[in-house]
């Protein structure tokens, strides 16, 4: 029997409680109505003309509860806090779901709100805003709503510190009366997004730190009934440690406490704690013997970061972990271990075995420990370099030129510098901008006419304040003029590097005429129907493969281009460019690089789905510039809610996710309507 989306995603846990009415919506079938396409269709344009905004604000107050809620979370993803009084009546809804998602889009709203630039007429202050929110959290009857409330609440962009203090009391007002699940992950959700950017303005009060060492279950008890609820409210409890871990509030009972935590998670977190604050004896140590591989790097983190007598000796041990991140971890932090001989031994004899340097998987163990000798005993990582500079493979030649960098070889870089590949023409010009300055201003100018936007700008960063501007600002000009002409708005970074350098350099970017562009629009009333409830499955080459249920109902832009990507194969035979172990997998660059993806830029549709274990998101580097490069997060990113389109979360094929390393490649990504 084949299990529908909505109940494998129950899997996630404590999502399940609050995602019944977004399952239930992203199942919607039937036609699309024209009001909701029309909306839709607003949304996208990011209401750019008043007859937008009528369409929206007709929509907020439709009897069509789809409409409504469609139309809600557009005027909030415009982050126009002057639209807030548009969307406060829809606080009064019927539907719980309508509710929720008013209270949603206020806190999104608010964020566009300027501290010191004009604001439209009639605008809440956000002092104004919170007590709107705070008002009606206390009448709501809906725990999911009142959920809604406390993450809003907890988010408001505050300036003032009476707001902030405001904000707190009204948060640990309804952890006192908190009814369920729904309200504790509210309030959880509420305190960590206010502890986390209030935390360099104004420390929590001792009644907020009581609340949420309540939340993270210090009182909680193990019994049968405990471990169950445990369970379900696990997802509280790493907030609760997120936001004591911003507020530095630790103390041995927390720490001892959540490192024998049932789930994997709140002990990650617990290794993390044990490391910042020195307390929890004998808990990064047996954190080094947990089942869970994200616990066992976290420690080995945690013990580099208090660099306590016997550390080398527990990297070296743990170079030879079972999984290939946790191993390549514990190599990284080799680097620091000069004077222990066991680890200079084996980085060397890491680094002198190539032997499986020519398969996919094969390379990673000889290339970390490179940097890390060049780091740990220089001498003999010189005498290895030359067969990672001369590799067939581009990966081992940029972890070469990062080596070069670290052991001050530019003559190496230099070759490195005009390497076939931009992405070791990047690191080498990183690297030899550092070592040899502007001495090699001309193999900077040289990369500039290259066609990698990743070099393009690490030469422009490099050519900064260059004492010979009269050779580098033709090029400069030339290369700013070359990307512009192109009008592919995916090099706006490099093209924002180009403009910094000439302009520090006394002269600004040349004028340039281009025809606007606007990508071709992905939604059609076809496409939605046709992808009601879809999943995507990804294999990756061998090792596996993993399916994602496609959020249509919440991100229907993000899922209608992402699926005509992968059914046209633009995705078959990228890879996975970024791994960071315990933090985020990204892949879908055609260049392998963050700075290279699809021509055109997606709208982001940030939503009320969070960025959990497992979730699967866009890539952007600011507002609305999605290059169809996407991430799954390995572990819950509380700090990416709000920011970064989820369109996606994972139905099964952790392991395999958990096992993904650098230059993964994708064979295909398949839709399943």
């Amino acid at each position: 029997m084949r299990l529908s989306s909505s109940v494998l995603l129950c899997g996630v846990g404590i999502l399940c409680e609050l995602a019944a009415p977004t399952m239930a919506r992203a199942q919607p079938g039937g036609a699309v109505s024209p009001t909701r396409f029309a909306i839709l269709q607003a949304e996208e344009r990011r209401a750019a003309t008043a007859a937008d905004l009528v369409t929206l604000r007709s929509g907020i107050r439709s009897r069509d509860p789809q409409a409504a809620i469609l139309a809600i979370r557009a005027v909030g993803r415009l982050e126009r806090p002057a639209l807030v009084s548009d969307l406060i009546p829809a606080l009064r809804f019927g539907l719980p779901e309508v509710r929720a998602e008013a209270a949603n889009a206020i806190g999104q709203a608010a964020q566009g709100w300027n501290v010191s630039g004009p604001r439209p007429f009639g605008t809440p202050d956000i002092g104004a805003m919170l007590t709107t929110l705070v008002a009606y959290l206390d009448d709501e009857e809906q725990p999911s709503v009142r959920a809604a409330l406390c993450e809003s609440i907890g988010r408001l962009p505050y300036q003032d510190a009476d707001d902030a203090a405001r904000a707190e009391r009204a948060l640990v007002g309804m952890a006192g009366r908190a009814q369920g699940i729904p309200d504790r992950l509210g309030v959880a959700k509420g305190l960590e997004a206010l502890v986390r950017r209030q935390h360099d303005r104004r420390a929590p009060s001792d009644r907020a730190v009581d609340a949420l060492r309540t939340l993270a279950g210090v009182f909680d008890d193990d019994d049968a009934n405990g471990k169950t609820d445990r369970l379900r409210d696990a997802r509280i409890r790493r907030l609760a440690l997120e936001a004591l871990l911003s507020a530095n509030a630790i103390d041995e009972a927390l720490v001892v406490h959540a490192a024998s935590d049932i789930d994997p998670q709140v002990r990650r977190l617990a290794m993390r704690a044990a490391a910042m604050s020195g307390k929890g004896t004998g808990v990064l140590a047996r954190g080094l013997q947990d089942p869970t591989a994200m616990v066992r790097l976290e420690a080995l983190r945690g013990f580099a970061a208090r660099r306590d007598d016997g550390a080398c000796a527990t990297f070296v041990a743990a170079a030879s972990d079972s999984e290939l991140p946790v191993a390549l971890t514990a190599l990284d932090q080799l680097g620091v271990c000069g004077g222990y001989a066991a680890a200079v031994d084996l980085l060397a004899a890491t680094v002198n075995d190539l032997s499986r340097a020519g398969e996919a998987r094969g390379w990673h163990r000889a290339a970390h420990a490179l940097v890390a000798l060049a780091a740990a005993a220089p001498d003999r990582a010189g005498a290895a370099l030359g067969q990672f500079a001369g590799s067939t493979r581009w990966e081992l030649r940029v972890y070469g030129a990062r080596a070069a960098a670290t052991l001050r070889q530019p003559e190496l870089l230099r070759r490195l510098a005009v390497d076939p590949d931009d992405n070791v023409v990047e690191a080498a010009i990183a690297g030899l901008s550092k070592v040899a300055g502007h001495q090699e201003d001309s193999l900077y100018i040289q990369a500039l006419s290259r066609p990698g936007y990743q070099a393009i700008r690490a030469a422009a960063l490099a050519l900064d304040e260059t004492p010979g501007g009269d050779a580098a600002v033709p090029a400069l000009r030339a290369a700013w003029t070359r990307l512009t002409e192109e009008n592919h708005p995916n090099s706006s970074d490099t093209r924002a590097a180009l403009a910094a350098t000439l302009t520090r350099l006394g002269t600004s970017p040349p004028a340039v005429k281009v025809a606007s562009r606007s990508g071709e629009s992905a939604l059609s009333t076809p496409a939605l129907r046709r992808l009601a409830a879809p999943r995507a499955r990804v294999t990756i080459r061998d090792l596996g493969a993993f399916e994602f249920a496609l959020f249509t109902s919440e991100a229907p832009i993000t899922v209608l281009r992402f699926v005509a990507l992968a059914e046209s194969g633009y995705y078959n035979g990228l890879t996975f460019h970024r791994v960071v172990p315990n933090f985020v997998v990204q892949g879908g660059s055609p260049a392998a690089n963050e700075y290279v993806g699809a021509a055109d830029f997606m709208r982001d549709e940030v939503g009320l789905w969070p960025h959990v274990r497992g979730a699967v998101g866009i890539s952007t580097r600011g507002r609305d510039t999605g290059d169809a490069q996407f991430f799954v997060d390995l572990v819950d990113n509380p700090r990416f809610d709000h920011e970064y389109t989820v369109f996606g979360q994972l139905l099964n094929g952790f392991d395999v996710v958990d096992r993904i390393v650098e230059s993964d490649v994708i064979e295909r990504i398949e839709i399943m309507p």
